[in-house]
């Protein structure tokens, strides 16, 4: 097999938050233990403007660039640092993760260079930039002129497909099964518990154990607004990733406001709330209601995610417009009873009723309802996991995932 060199750009990459960032560590993961040689460029605001910094992440070279305030700027120094890494060491394809600027990026370098491109489509970038002024000239020549167009999720294809008339190839997230699996509720909580004394930090399943062994690292220390119910008898309705209005946010506190008047119930939020408005509204809901008991856990890295995940009785992701999110692709792969707005590629992945819940959006009280009835009925949550599960296992896979972009740097002439 010829080794491939393929130039990965980016908006986000792991440390920082998102399902971009994740699924974009996940293809330079994929595509660098096939045997090829992967770089990955990123903007970043943590660097001066200007000033680069390459470091070897998890095996793969990722190369920063300080982000000036002037997008323009950024995309100026993107352009010039690829096309002087390139002449350094020449690239075979370039591939934009997110549409806009990546993609605009990589098109047009691809372009300047004659070397192939591919742009995927994540979600947030076809469903809200592609409708900002300022970046829809980027976004329909990135459409118009990248070598490719992949995306995840079939509702994706059909609004990409209403932009510009062009083959928009499918190629659905996968999901490593072997990290996320289901793993006893009580356990976790109580081996979790022991290790941080009663307040909540960073744990892990640790590869290969099982329960009764010491099933757990800790990563880091993590502030958490408060701490989960010491008992595994109460039930924990949980979200992942970064709250926002986006994801539901106004939606979410709704309907577990109306739940927790039912019954004694905790609200998990494995990760972030955005900074600004949605801070502040988050803040003003628990001075309204201070006695129910939310954690925010702050960051968590994906390899410690399993844990958290076992910790859930409902998984509950009420987007109000998404691709396919890694979150909910997890949470199946750890056999969680998911109840998920009817956005984006959910109907790729759910089917109501069978291996998950669809709700309707913005509906906090169809919400509330639908997580009520999954906490009074633990059959109906196992059923719903393990179909969930047994679907991720057969369909979205990590193989299927690689296999199938490996396919379409083949079809632009690409030997491997």
């Amino acid at each position: 097999m010829d080794i491939m060199k393929i130039a990965l750009l980016t908006e986000k990459y792991t440390p920082d938050i998102g399902g971009l960032a994740i699924s974009t560590e996940r293809l330079a993961r994929l595509l660098t233990s096939d045997g090829h040689a992967v770089r990955v460029f990123a903007p970043t605001i943590s660097l001066l403007p200007s000033e680069k910094r390459t470091l070897i992440h998890s095996g793969v070279s990722v190369t920063r660039l300080g982000a000036h305030k002037r997008v323009d700027d950024t995309l100026v120094d993107w352009f010039e640092l690829i096309v002087a890494e390139y002449k350094r060491e020449a690239f075979d394809i370039l591939h934009a993760y997110f549409l806009t600027q990546a993609g605009f990026v990589a098109t047009y370098t691809g372009k300047y260079l004659d070397i192939p491109s591919v742009v995927s489509i994540r979600g947030n970038d076809i469903e809200r930039a592609a409708f900002d002024p300022s970046r829809f000239s980027h976004t329909m020549y990135a459409l118009g002129n990248a070598s490719a167009v992949t995306t995840n999720a079939n509702e994706l294809v059909k609004k990409a497909k209403a932009f510009i008339d062009r083959e928009i190839i499918l190629i659905p997230n996968g999901v490593d099964t072997e990290h996320f699996k289901p793993a006893p509720k009580n356990k976790v909580l109580a081996e979790m518990l022991r290790l941080s004394h009663v307040i909540l930090s960073e744990a892990t399943l640790a590869p290969g154990a099982s329960a009764g062994e010491d099933l757990y690292h800790s990563d880091r220390d993590s502030s958490v607004a408060s701490t989960l119910p010491q008992s595994d008898m109460v039930p924990v309705i949980g979200f992942v990733g970064e709250l926002r209005e986006k994801k539901g946010l106004k939606t979410l506190l709704d309907a577990y406001a109306t739940v927790s008047k039912q019954l004694l119930v905790a609200l998990l939020i494995v990760g972030e709330v955005r900074q600004g408005e949605d801070k502040r509204i988050f803040d003003e809901f628990q001075q309204s209601n201070p006695n129910l008991q939310i954690v925010v856990t702050g960051y968590i890295s994906p390899k410690s995610l399993p844990a958290y995940y076992s910790l859930i009785d409902v998984f509950v992701h009420p987007s109000l417009r998404d691709g396919m999110p890694n979150a909910v692709l997890e949470a199946m792969a750890c056999e969680k009873a998911v109840v998920e707005t009817g956005v984006g590629g959910v109907f790729d992945i759910l089917e109501d009723g069978k291996n998950g819940v669809i709700v309707k959006v913005n509906d906090a009280n169809m919400l509330a309802g639908k997580i009520r009835e999954l906490l009074d009925n633990p059959d109906k949550r196992v059923f719903l996991g393990k179909n969930a599960r047994e679907l991720i296992v057969n369909r979205f896979t990590p193989e299927k995932e690689l296999a199938a972009n490996l396919d379409v740097y083949r079809g632009l002439g690409i030997h491997l």
